[in-house]
């Protein structure tokens, strides 16, 4: 024991400045990462909104999962649940916190960030920094257009058909992925980015589409006079009017001139995480403004195979049935899960995945609640 604990001391010296090293003393993505990290802070809103709490609990008792009942309190427990939120007509009807977690403690979101910048890109579009899913990326970065992305479009990327050359595995500390979430160097590895096939052709989810929109959504600003950074964007555009009720954050590839991860990496407590699944259930409404288009959230939400484009996922939501709801996912069994035929918001936060299918939790657990 003493002699690997030596060795792992003497990677982290010998590689604690690069990637690899980095792979190797953070072992693999978990819920400490926002604090591993540089980011950007996010503050809470001047006018913060705090979900009503309905006065007799309305949530499941129990449930039955590969044919075992189970309490749903212990379900949740057994299976790495750190917050589990039930809105429904945005009124908490259920809320529950494991492991030392409260309604204050910072999750990090995984890949659900990647549905939040996709609310950014429509804000964009809406804002008048981008033209339209059609605009190519090369329009806004013409520096990859050597690299075939003159005929990649924000859309392509949008919904993951882009044809992106891209590893997505966690666990290889030499792969693509690792180096995007480990690494210092995003602009330089995004620079390099180039595909394997024709965009258009066919779905494949890979995290390098969604930084690749935050890069987007950066030069779109920028191409416009806009200084801010897309953290600040996110905070006049959405996290404000919405009355976020935390300090959170999103995490950076490095601390002097960074870039937001925005393939995974915004931080935020589990009621603030909701709240962005109430603003889609609202079709981009939020106590009177208009914070992203209808259309945008229409758009973002349906199911469309045009293109490559897969019916279970459009514009950086799955979408895990044919009922209408939608969710974010990130990969430790992060959700936010939107039923909108019946007003209903989930958010399950994890230490881990669990071993569940949280799809099929969801669905059940929706059955409680009348349309």
């Amino acid at each position: 024991m003493q002699s690997r604990w030596v060795l792992f001391v003497l990677l982290g010296l010998l590689f604690g400045g690069c990637t690899v090293g980095r792979f190797f003393m953070y072992n693999f993505a978990d819920t400490r990462d926002h604090r591993k990290f540089p980011s950007r802070s996010l503050a809470p809103s001047s006018a913060p909104f705090q979900y009503p709490v309905a006065p007799v609990e309305k949530g499941p008792k129990t449930i039955t999962v590969g044919g075992t009942e189970s309490a749903f309190d212990e379900f949740l427990e057994d299976h790495a649940t750190v917050a589990f939120l039930i809105i429904h007509r945005d009124t908490i009807k259920y809320e529950r916190y494991f492991k030392g977690y409260d309604p204050a403690r910072i999750h990090t979101s995984f890949s659900m960030a990647k549905s939040v910048i996709s609310m950014l890109i429509g804000c964009a579009i809406e804002d008048g920094f981008i033209s339209g899913v059609d605009q190519p990326i090369s329009a806004l970065i013409p520096e990859l257009k050597e690299n075939g992305f003159d005929k990649v479009t924000i859309e392509h990327v949008l919904q993951m058909t882009s044809g992106l050359d891209f590893e997505e595995s966690y666990v290889n500390p030499f792969g693509t992925a690792a180096r995007y979430y480990y690494g210092r160097r995003l602009y330089k590895n995004m620079a390099r980015m180039h595909l394997k096939r024709a965009p258009g052709e066919r779905f494949e989810y890979v995290s390098g589409n969604s930084q690749l929109l935050g890069w987007v959504l950066e030069r779109a600003l920028r191409a416009k006079g806009d200084q801010r950074t897309i953290t600040q964007y996110l905070q006049d555009r959405i996290w404000s009017p919405l009355g976020m009720e935390y300090g959170s954050s999103w995490s950076l590839d490095r601390k002097e001139g960074g870039i937001e991860k925005t393939f995974c990496c915004l931080n935020a407590p589990a009621r603030d995480f909701a709240k962005l699944g109430s603003l889609y259930l609202h079709k981009g409404q939020w106590r009177g403004q208009q914070l992203v288009s209808e259309s945008w959230v229409v758009r973002s939400t349906a199911v469309d195979t045009a293109n490559g484009s897969a019916a279970h996922y459009q514009y950086q939501w799955w979408l895990p049935s044919s009922e209408g709801d939608f969710m974010a996912q990130g990969i430790l069994g992060q959700f936010v899960f939107v039923d909108p035929a019946r007003d209903l918001v989930m958010v399950r936060l994890g230490k881990k995945y669990g071993g569940v299918g949280w799809p099929m939790v969801f669905r059940s657990v929706a059955r409680n609640y009348a349309p």
